[in-house]
């Protein structure tokens, strides 16, 4: 056991340390081919350009750090083809030559190399009524949708500095303790490696920021999140650990829901970029940026640790935890929703 604390403190020291210091140089590198987000007053507010490629940086403190951690394993494997695909995916969207349609289906060949490595729901009642069990189609099905899901969640925070990151950071931290509260070394490390690597480059995101994550960073970040959710096991006090993920994941999982709840009733595409945001409502309520984003960290630190919570405590605990967080979550939504925001 001291063994594996050991080794899953270097792997994230490594990982932070491989971010500080590529973060900036990939910053210098964007900047000069003129891969920056340039402000359109409408959701991207800075004064000046600012350079995308964050998402690199992470990507690559992540991957240089594991392969100091241990030897490669099947899971492992399909995390990080997954990772490369939908990395690669990311960067030739902003580079603005990727319709929505190809990022979908780049979207799918990521879930599908997740998917062959192993790595998909193992929900026991769900397998039970699987028509074919040699192809278990609707786990297959309910899979894609959640990590769809949650590649699009963290698309969507991604409309601040250093909001996306650091909900990343926070919502993957309730994520670590899942893994050593299971013992699995194996994704504890894979866990740290990615948070350092959040860590390291949200130094260089938060308020004012030099650097966005961009497509390709959001993209990895929800994919890694969703799968990393999706490999834990959380019911072995009671069946309501099932509720668990979601609550950790309640940050980017309420934004995504809210945002394209928001959009529907207005009439709007879901995929349209418009202030509909609840960063851009917090915002619009008086709080500042900077505010804003620390309101989404504690929230999201507080969900996690609900989740964790309903994962650990007994059926009466864990059903009194789940009814208080996704009634508040309802209330906070309903709230949102009042908030008038200019759509231009």
């Amino acid at each position: 056991m001291k063994i594996e604390v050991i080794r899953l403190s270097l792997i994230f020291i490594l990982g932070f340390a491989l971010a500080l210091y590529l973060t900036p140089l990939i910053a210098e590198a964007a900047r000069r081919f003129g891969l920056v987000a340039k402000p359109d007053g409408r959701l991207r507010v800075h004064k000046a350009p600012v350079a995308y490629m964050g998402g690199v940086a992470v990507y690559l403190s992540f991957l240089l750090a594991l392969v100091f951690g241990f030897g490669f394993e099947k899971e492992v494997l399909g995390l990080l083809l997954g990772g490369t695909i939908i990395l690669l995916v990311g960067l030739i969207d902003d580079f603005g030559v990727m319709t929505p349609w190809m990022k979908l289906f780049g979207q799918l060949v990521a879930i599908v190399a997740l998917i062959k490595s192993g790595i998909h729901f193992k929900v026991q009642f769900i397998l039970d009524s699987e028509p074919l069990p040699s192809f278990p189609v609707i786990t297959y099905i309910l899979t894609a949708f959640w990590l769809i899901t949650m590649m699009n969640a963290l698309n969507f925070l991604d409309i601040e500095d250093g909001l996306a990151g650091g909900v990343s950071l926070f919502s993957g931290l309730g994520l670590l303790i899942v893994s050593v509260l299971n013992r699995d070394p194996l994704i504890a490390t894979v866990t740290a490696a990615m948070l350092a690597g959040a860590l390291g480059f949200l130094v260089y995101n938060f308020n004012p920021a030099e650097i966005y994550l961009g497509d390709a960073g959001s993209l990895f970040l929800g994919l890694m999140l969703g799968a990393l959710a999706m490999i834990g096991s959380y019911t072995d006090k009671s069946a309501l650990g099932l509720f668990a993920p979601l609550l950790i994941l309640a940050a980017p999982l309420l934004e995504i829901s809210f945002t394209t709840f928001a959009r529907l009733i207005q009439g709007r595409p879901i995929m349209q970029g418009s202030p509909d945001h609840i960063a851009k409502r917090l915002q619009k309520l008086g709080l500042s940026l900077r505010q804003t984003v620390i309101a989404h960290y504690l929230f999201a630190a507080v969900f996690a640790a609900a989740g964790l919570a309903v994962m650990v405590a007994g059926f009466k605990t864990a059903l009194t935890v789940v009814i208080i967080s996704f009634s508040a979550l309802f209330i906070l939504a309903m709230l949102m929703l009042g908030v008038k925001v200019e759509r231009k």
